[in-house]
């Protein structure tokens, strides 16, 4: 047997180990944080744990001590809102090396200023209209003080549609410091699905195109499906229109982001076509490498980094003490992913690809960001190892089979792991979190764990049909419609020469001779799909 067939059965085996020994071992833990050992230590330790001025005996003194208790207890967590979202919004550095290295250097500094423009074009169209959309309905939030303001629904009961309150983060009352550290929390979420978008349509998309694209998601695909799923939707609320376990439940993500941005960016890559020369006439593929691995690299270990704020954060405080096994599940799935890539395609090309390695770890933390909260560490492993063999897969797929260019794998890694994360819920949640989510009644339960296990797998299919629908959707109509206006691809001529000069009238790399391999006649011969491009790279 090769070395790489011995990794990838290593690997294998290692996976069927894992689901064995979680579905026989018994918990003696406190998953939850609310046992009495990690709840009352501090209890033990002294009398006067928060450092509290000491109060009188009486019911004033008591008032005095519930209100300072609380009012330290929502600075704690609003700290903790603002530093997880700093690190995610730390994550747009991750993004922005991770799609330049795996694009030619021909193009470098177009990515660049697409991931640079991504963040403030998207930016204020959600704090325009994006998070009222997405928020304005979502009612009191406990853990920041309330934020009372977001009152405002279309759509009575379960039926909720689309939020109306916090237009300009000023109607309604929204001026207000809970909403505000609600709002930069969100708003750096939807900058994550803003960015995923740039690795499907690299390296031949023009600038105003991607503008446009950047304010339809920030401002309507976005808040609009998560709404339907955090903010008091009628996606959450299946559980209790339809009795499907807790309705749709996605931690952090999965869907509601990540799946978000990959099926937007599959409508994208679809209408644009494939880069000049990617497919050869007689039908075969050809790979275009990146010009920077080691930018990928980086890129990939930013993003892991940012991800402790992504998926921790999403608690909305440090006073729910399952932060803890939320980060420690991210960390194994991410680790569990890369290791499946790599052993993956060790088997199969008889080297690991360092590449495919990376997009293995980002697919695990895609994959791990729906379920995060409510799994063992064990399925935490388990979901990044499928992950990990899933996107190896996947992006074979749309490359040979579907013929959809995507240059860094983003529907691969987020749209189709995405998908399987929310779908993971309804598999490994293992009843230790959840109570109450979605205002039904209990913890959430996945199918492996029995009770409402096969209802909560139902209104996770359901999320991941609907979402499928509606990203992928509304992006195709809008751009089938505004491209009418809007040019869509760069000329030929452009896309064979770099978007660089073109575009913006610099080059990212001055000083380096850019070698164009065009393996064919003048540019204007060329045929999208039929023609080889160029190589983009350095001496």
């Amino acid at each position: 047997m090769s070395r790489g067939k011995k990794l990838f059965s290593m690997s294998l085996l290692t996976l069927i180990v894992l689901i064995a020994v979680g579905v026989i071992s018994k918990n003696n833990g406190d998953p939850g944080g609310t046992g009495s050992t990690l709840a009352n230590s501090t209890k033990v330790a002294t009398n006067n744990p928060l450092g509290l001025t000491k109060v009188p005996v009486s019911q004033v003194g008591l008032n005095q001590l519930t209100s300072g208790v609380a009012h330290l207890g929502i600075s704690i967590n609003m700290t903790w809102l603002l530093l997880t979202g700093f690190l995610v919004l730390f994550m747009q550095v991750g993004f922005a090396f991770l799609v330049t290295g795996l694009t030619r250097a021909k193009n470098a500094g177009h990515m660049m200023m697409m991931n640079l423009s991504s963040f403030v074009i998207a930016l204020l169209a959600y704090y325009a209209v994006g998070f009222a959309f997405q928020f304005g309905g979502v009612g009191a939030i406990a853990n920041l003080g309330g934020t009372g303001p977001l009152s405002g629904i279309f759509g009575h009961g379960n039926a909720g549609i689309i939020g109306t309150h916090g237009f300009f983060l000023q109607t309604g009352g929204t001026y207000d410091v809970g909403v505000m550290a609600f709002f930069l929390f969100q708003v750096v979420f939807m900058e994550t699905a803003g960015y995923i978008i740039i690795g499907a349509i690299a390296e031949r998309i023009t600038f105003a195109a991607f503008i446009c694209a950047e304010i339809a998601m920030a401002a309507i695909i976005y808040p609009v499906y998560g709404m339907w799923v955090w903010g008091g939707g009628w996606l959450a609320h299946l559980g209790s229109s339809l009795d499907l376990g807790h309705g749709a439940v996605d931690f952090a993500g999965s869907g509601v982001v990540h799946a978000t941005g990959g099926w937007s960016a599959m409508a994208l890559a679809m209408l644009l076509g494939a880069r000049i020369g990617k497919y050869r006439k007689d039908g075969s593929v050809r790979a275009f490498p990146g010009h920077d691995l080691g930018y990928v690299v980086l890129g990939t270990l930013v993003l892991t980094f940012g991800w402790m704020g992504f998926n921790p954060g999403s608690t909305f405080g440090a006073t729910d003490l399952r932060i803890g096994v939320v980060a420690v599940n991210t960390l194994l799935s991410a680790s569990a992913g890369a290791v499946a890539a790599m052993a993956w395609t060790n088997w199969k090309w008889g080297k690991p690809d360092i590449s495919m390695t990376c997009n293995g770890m980002l697919a695990g933390l895609v994959a791990i960001t729906a379920p995060c909260a409510f799994v063992a560490p064990w399925a935490s492993i388990v979901i990044g190892m499928l992950a990990g063999f899933l996107v190896c897969l996947s992006v074979g797929f749309f490359d040979t089979k579907a013929r959809i260019d995507d240059p860094c794998g983003a529907i691969s890694v987020h749209g189709v792991c995405g998908a399987f994360g929310v779908l993971m819920v309804g598999l490994f949640a293992d009843g230790t979190y959840g109570e109450g989510w979605n205002g039904i009644t209990g913890k959430v339960t996945g199918i492996f764990y029995g009770g409402s296990g096969w209802g909560q797998m139902l209104a996770q299919a359901i999320d991941v049909v609907v979402g499928f629908i509606w990203a992928w959707g509304m992006m195709y109509l809008i751009f089938i419609v505004l491209r009418r206006w809007v040019k869509m691809r760069v000329d030929p001529e452009v896309e064979i020469a770099g978007l660089d000069e073109a575009e913006f009238g610099q080059y990212c790399y001055p000083d380096f001779q850019l070698v164009t391999d065009t393996q064919g006649g003048f540019p204007g011969e060329f045929d999208h799909g039929d023609a080889v491009g160029t190589e983009g790279s350095t001496k």
